[in-house]
């Protein structure tokens, strides 16, 4: 697991906080504004949408 702390921008805009990076899982770990719970979404898709 890698500790991150970058910035992308979502399709509508939005901006999300990226926390971390699994590479054994190949998981994107993020932040949304004003959601209290972790997000992650597979690197792939990670790509095509931010």
């Amino acid at each position: 697991m890698q500790e991150l702390n970058r910035w992308f921008r979502d399709g509508r805009g939005l901006y999300v906080h990226v926390i971390r990076w699994e590479p054994e899982t190949e998981r994107v770990i993020y932040l949304r504004k004003g959601y209290p719970h972790e997000c992650f979404s597979p690197l792939w898709k990670f790509r095509r949408d931010f």
